[in-house]
């Protein structure tokens, strides 16, 4: 499948007249440690056909973990794989696996991508969904969105789900056993509320919308304050408390706040590495990256000290927990010029979410920025943009 971004619009969950409707929350959220048999009582009452669908790795945890426990249930279970990623052909293949099976309920099982196909599957067949998230790499298991991807892992378009999961589990002991970069990565495109929400949103009068921004804010200050505690002991309170903010509290921001609230520059940079990174990193580092860029674009656009106060303290926070501060953290080191503006041209398409940022954005200012995240405060390239000094940093 072509890298080139999709013609097909992204759906939103507001619309343009005065009508607002939100996406707020899962029906119902059961967490704790151990709490997969107790919720398949919960997922029985949604449907006793469920498709699981998971990636490859995570259908051998759930063969484990959850089939036992539906079979005892006496739920007709069938599983099948996401493959790639959550891309076309996948979503075809696992339609036609569901009406297969004649499946009435849709498990999602695993990170984001798991997630994400699971319920957008489910919201092509109007059938309700269950999401269990594996680790605490995204809010994937809460919100009402699903990205779409290209084969290669190349972001193409999001789409605005008519709801939240029907059922969330968040089982801690499963999120334990996932690799820590996955958390560290969720902390990235958590913290990333704050900065993107309170520049969208941040001078909005709606009651939900200032909610919203001040739920991001704690989202950050959480964070700020207890992730390195929290990656130092797994499966603590203070672990379970940045899961619960990296997958829940995460959630809530774009839920109270809609589509507004959600993204700006951090995930169309996102966005846009995907077209030259592919599947090398995962999403929560290439969004944390991001916010680096975006700060960097207010201090160079804006002469903003705020930014670039903002800018220290997360490369110092970043440095702690280990989130990417530049390309090469991505394993982009060797990126050429020509990728690092076809990585700025897909950020800044038409329809994309850095058009929130108060000020416009060309392509050689987003790419200056890109390659200066670590830039010291006094840098004398403020408030000015050298093509020259762009392809000082990245291969011709």
């Amino acid at each position: 499948m072509s890298n080139q971004l999709s013609t097909q619009p992204s759906l939103s969950t507001q619309t343009s007249s005065s009508l607002l409707t939100l996406t707020a929350a899962p029906a119902k959220v059961i967490r704790g440690s151990g709490v997969l048999q107790a919720a398949v009582a919960e997922i029985a009452f949604l449907g006793i056909r469920p498709l699981v669908v998971a990636g490859d790795s995570t259908l051998a945890i759930s063969r484990k973990n959850l089939l036992p426990v539906l079979e005892a249930q006496q739920l007709h279970t069938a599983q099948a794989s996401y493959s790639a990623d959550c891309c076309e052909a996948s979503l075809k293949s696992l339609q036609k696996k569901a009406k297969e099976h004649k499946a009435d309920v849709i498990i999602g099982v695993g990170g984001g991508k798991a997630l994400d196909t699971a319920k957008l599957v489910a919201h092509q067949l109007q059938l309700p969904v269950v999401t269990i998230p594996t680790s605490a790499s995204t809010c994937a298991a809460w919100s009402a969105l699903s990205n779409v991807y290209s084969e290669n892992g190349a972001f193409l378009y999001d789409v605005g789900l008519s709801r939240c999961p029907d059922l969330l589990i968040l089982d801690y002991d499963l999120i334990k056993t996932a690799p820590q970069r996955t958390l560290v990565a969720g902390i990235g495109d958590a913290i990333a509320k704050w900065y993107e929400a309170s520049v969208s949103s941040g001078h909005l009068q709606d009651t939900l919308i200032i909610a919203a921004v001040q739920q991001a804010r704690v989202l950050r200050d959480i964070l700020l304050q207890k992730s390195a505690a929290a990656l130092k002991e797994p499966g603590t309170e203070v672990w379970r408390e940045v899961v619960d903010a990296t997958v829940l509290l995460a959630g809530v921001v774009g839920g109270l706040g809609g589509a507004q609230c959600r993204t700006v520059a951090a995930h169309a940079v996102h966005n846009g590495l995907t077209h030259i990174s592919g599947h090398g990193s995962i999403h929560g580092e290439k969004v944390a990256f991001g916010i680096l860029v975006q700060l960097r674009l207010e201090e160079m656009l804006q002469g903003n000290q705020l930014a670039a106060s903002a800018r220290q303290q997360l490369l110092k926070f970043y440095t702690e927990i280990a989130l990417p501060q530049k390309l090469s953290d991505l394993g982009l080191g060797n990126i050429t010029l020509g990728e690092l503006q076809t990585g700025a041209e897909i950020a800044l398409v038409p329809n994309s979410d850095i058009h929130r940022l108060p000020f416009k954005v060309a392509p050689e200012q987003l790419m200056a920025a890109m390659v200066s995240t670590t830039a010291p405060i006094d840098s004398k390239d403020m408030n000015r943009v050298s093509p020259k000094g762009i392809s000082d940093e990245v291969e011709a």
